[in-house]
C-alpha cells in the first residue's frame, strides 16, 4: 500500500527557536536565533491543530503542577505588553493596544503552537503541483455586518471588504454541479454502507446554495438500513414536532425549555431503535458543541435535530458565505501582516491569499510587535504587589528551555482554563470561576484529493455520517478570491472537509465527562489511526469504480483541537474569571463566553481597555 504524501511531525516543529543555554548567570543572546526561511507551517499535513508537542508543558503544569523547569535564561527583553495566545484575539489584543497607545509600543506575543491564528488555522495541500488552500478550525465570520463599530473599524484597516465575498463565493456552484446534502450509512453501525439521498436534520442549511434533500421523508425512512420497526420510527420522528407535545399551549416554552430532546424523542414520541437514537444524537455537530443527548428540547429545535423542521440559519444581509479560501486564518494573517508588514506582500486581506508569509520576519528585534512561536506560557507573576507593580514577568517554554521575559503588562488570551495554573497570586475565587469553564473537544481534517469524480457521481456535496468519527463530510466552500480559483471541474484536485464533534460513549453522561472523554481518546489516537478511519469512511461511502483511496487521496491534515468550542460556566463565573489582576487583564472568546471571531475581537479590545 502506497504511503500518504504527508509531514508529520512529531514534536510540532522543525527548528529550535532557541539555542542552548549558558548557565544561569551568564550574559545570553540580546536576540533568539530567527525562524529558518524555510520555515512554513499552513503547508504541514498530518497531525495539526493540536499537534503534538503545542500542549505537553501546559498539561505538565496543570496536572502534574510541574514548577521546576530548570535554569531560566532571563532575556534582556522588556516590553510595554506582553500577550499570552496568538490567536485572533491575541492578534486583536496586540492591535488594538498598539492604536491606543501607539504603533512604537513594544509588543511581544507568545504562543505555544507552530502557527499563529489559534483556531483560525491554514492548511495548504500541494496535489500535483496544485496548492488548494483550506481551513482547518475558525471557518468564517459570522453575522460581520452586525459587527460593532469596534470591529468594523478593524475589518476596515486591516483591508477586508466585506461586499467581496457576494461574488467570491460562488452560490451556484452546487446546483451547477447537482451536489445535495445526504446521509451515508456505514456497514460498522448499520449492516451495510449506503447513500440515502436525504440528510435527516438542518445542518446543512450551513452551506450557501447546497442542494436538499431529493426524497421525501417517506422515501427517506423506507431506504434508510434500519428494521421496519426502525424505519417506522424514523419517519415517526420526521413527523414529529412540537404539535406532538401534549401540554398546554401556555405551557409549551417552558416545557421544551426544560425537558431534554431525548425525553422527547423516548417518551413522546416512543423512539428506543438504537439507530435512530444515534441519528438523532449526531444531528447537531458543531452548532451544539456537545451531542443533542445533552440539549432541551428548544435546542434541539433551534440547530435543526433530527425530526424539526429545517430552519434559515442566518438571514438574508447576513448569509453564510463570509469565508475566506482558508477561512479565518485569512482575518489572522491581515492582522499579522498590519502590524508586521515585512512578513508578506499584499495590501489588504484579498491580496494576502496567496502570499507566502516569512515566518522569520515574526520575531525581529526591529519590529515593535514580535510573534513568538512553539512558546508555551508557564508562569506569570507581578514584580511586586499586583496593586501596584508595574512590571510583570513572563516565563515560557521554548524547545524545553526555560526562558523569561519582562513587560508593563500582560494580556491573557489563552484558553482561559489554563490561567489559575499560569498565574501566580490569582484571588482564589476567580481561580475557581476560571475553572468552571469548560470546552468541547472538536475536529476538522482536511483531505487532499486528485478529483472529486466520485462526490459529482454521486451528487454529494455534504453527507451526514452518523456511524462515523466524522460526523459530516462536505466539499470545501466554493470561494475564489485574491487570485486563487476555487476547483471547478470533479477531474481538477480539490479539499474536501470531515468534521468531528467527539462525545462520550455514554449517551446522557454529564458533558464535562463527556469532554474529558472525548479529548482523551481523541489525543491518544496516533496519525496512522486517523488515515485508517478516513481510509475506511471515503471508502465505504463513494463508488469503487470512481474512488480508490490510494489513487486519488494525496494528502491528510487532522485538525484537532482538545479544547474548541466554548461552552461556558454556571452564574456569573465568566464575569468572575475575567476580572483584572492588577497588571494582567484576560482576553480569548471564553472570556464571553462565546466561539466567533467578533467575540474574540470584543474581548480582547475590553482586555486592553481595562489596562488604562
Amino acid at each position: 500500500m502506497d504511503k500518504i504524501t504527508r509531514r508529520d511531525f512529531i514534536n510540532g516543529t522543525v527548528v529550535a527557536a532557541g539555542s542552548s543555554l549558558l548557565p544561569f548567570q551568564a550574559k545570553i543572546r540580546a536576540e533568539l536565533p530567527a525562524l529558518d526561511s524555510s520555515y512554513y507551517p499552513p503547508a504541514r499535513t498530518g497531525l495539526r491543530g493540536s499537534h503534538p508537542g503545542s500542549n505537553e508543558h501546559a498539561h505538565s503544569r496543570a496536572w502534574t503542577q510541574r514548577s521546576d523547569w530548570g535554569p531560566t535564561a532571563k532575556l534582556p527583553e522588556t516590553y510595554d505588553l506582553i500577550i499570552v495566545g496568538g490567536g485572533l484575539s491575541g492578534l486583536s489584543a496586540a492591535y488594538f493596544y498598539q492604536q491606543k497607545h501607539g504603533r512604537d509600543k513594544k509588543v511581544l506575543i507568545l504562543d505555544n503552537h507552530d502557527d499563529f491564528g489559534g483556531h483560525a488555522k491554514r492548511n495548504e495541500h500541494t496535489i500535483n503541483g496544485n496548492t488548494r488552500i483550506s481551513y482547518g478550525g475558525s471557518q468564517t465570520l459570522v453575522d460581520p455586518h452586525q459587527a460593532s463599530k469596534v470591529v468594523s473599524s478593524l475589518f476596515k484597516d486591516i483591508g477586508i471588504d466585506l461586499k467581496r465575498f457576494k461574488t467570491a463565493y460562488d452560490h451556484d456552484f452546487f446546483k451547477r454541479h447537482n451536489l445535495g446534502a445526504v446521509t451515508y450509512f456505514n456497514k460498522q453501525t448499520f449492516g451495510q454502507d449506503k447513500v440515502v439521498k436525504h440528510p435527516f436534520c438542518n445542518y446543512p442549511n450551513y452551506i450557501e446554495g447546497l442542494q436538499g434533500a431529493k426524497l421525501s421523508n417517506e422515501e427517506a425512512a423506507q431506504e434508510a438500513p434500519l428494521s421496519d420497526r426502525g424505519k417506522e420510527q424514523l419517519l415517526r420522528v420526521l413527523k414529529g414536532g412540537l404539535h406532538a407535545i401534549k401540554v398546554p399551549k401556555e405551557e409549551l416554552q417552558n416545557y421544551i425549555g426544560k425537558t431534554p430532546y431525548f425525553d422527547y424523542l423516548k417518551n413522546t414520541l416512543g423512539v428506543d431503535d438504537p439507530g435512530v437514537l444515534r441519528m438523532a444524537r449526531h444531528s447537531g455537530l458543531d452548532w451544539a458543541s456537545t451531542g443533542t443527548d445533552l440539549m432541551s428540547i428548544r435546542a434541539a429545535k433551534s440547530c435543526g435535530a433530527l425530526g424539526f423542521a429545517p430552519v434559515a440559519v442566518y438571514d438574508a444581509d447576513n448569509p453564510y458565505i463570509h469565508h475566506f479560501p482558508d477561512g479565518n486564518a485569512g482575518v489572522a494573517r491581515a492582522l499579522v501582516k498590519k502590524m508586521i508588514p515585512k512578513v508578506a506582500k499584499g495590501n489588504n486581506a484579498e491580496e494576502l491569499v496567496l502570499s507566502r508569509f516569512n515566518y522569520a520576519e515574526l520575531d525581529k528585534s526591529s519590529s515593535p510587535v514580535r510573534i513568538r512561536l512553539n512558546s508555551t506560557v508557564v508562569n506569570v507573576r507581578h514584580g511586586g504587589d499586583p496593586k501596584s507593580s508595574n512590571e510583570v514577568f513572563v516565563t515560557y517554554i521554548n524547545d524545553n528551555k526555560s526562558y523569561q521575559v519582562k513587560a508593563k503588562a500582560v494580556v491573557m488570551a489563552c484558553y482561559n482554563m489554563i490561567i489559575p495554573h499560569i498565574v501566580s497570586g490569582l484571588p482564589e475565587k476567580q481561580a475557581a470561576a476560571l475553572r468552571l469553564q469548560a470546552k468541547s473537544p472538536l475536529q476538522y481534517t482536511t483531505v487532499g484529493l486528485r478529483n472529486w469524480r466520485a462526490m459529482k457521481e454521486l451528487g454529494i456535496g455534504l453527507a451526514m455520517s452518523p456511524g462515523n468519527m466524522h460526523q459530516a463530510v462536505l466539499m470545501d466552500f466554493p470561494v475564489s478570491m485574491g487570485g486563487y480559483e476555487y476547483t471547478k471541474t470533479p477531474d481538477a484536485p480539490c479539499v474536501i472537509q470531515m468534521i468531528s464533534c467527539p462525545y462520550g460513549e455514554i449517551v446522557g453522561a454529564p458533558r464535562l465527562e463527556q469532554f474529558r472523554e472525548a479529548r482523551f481518546r481523541m489525543l491518544g489516537l496516533q496519525f496512522s489511526n486517523y488515515e485508517e478511519e478516513i481510509r475506511s469512511h471515503l471508502g465505504g461511502m463513494l463508488s469503487k469504480g470512481l474512488f480508490d483511496f490510494d489513487r486519488d487521496v494525496e494528502s491528510i491534515s487532522v485538525n484537532r483541537w482538545a479544547h474548541g468550542y466554548t461552552t461556558g460556566g454556571p452564574g456569573n463565573s465568566t464575569r468572575t474569571g475575567r476580572r483584572p489582576f492588577g497588571r494582567i487583564t484576560i482576553a480569548n472568546a471564553d472570556s464571553a463566553p462565546g466561539a466567533d471571531a467578533k467575540t474574540a475581537m470584543m474581548m480582547a479590545h475590553r482586555a486592553v481597555n481595562e489596562l488604562g
